[in-house]
């Protein structure tokens, strides 16, 4: 069982990483350092707004696996 964790947990959390470095929207090494600060309050809208929900459902469930792994492991 653990090892079906963990590889979730692999999958989930670099399905993570992808989703966020998506939502960059390709505003290069100023947006990833906070350097275009007006954009943070846009409503987001179509594909935005979904990457945005997947990335609210990739959070969770990686939260949940790390919860699961302790509890089952420890």
């Amino acid at each position: 069982m653990d090892r079906y964790l963990d590889i979730a947990m692999i999958i989930i959390s670099t399905a993570l990483i992808i989703s966020v470095i998506l939502q960059s929207k390709g505003a290069g090494l100023g947006g990833l350092t906070g350097g275009d600060a007006g954009a943070v309050f846009t409503a987001r809208r179509g594909v935005e707004k979904t990457l945005f929900r997947i990335t609210v459902i990739l959070s969770i469930l990686f939260f949940g696996l790390a919860i699961a792994t302790v509890v089952l492991t420890g």
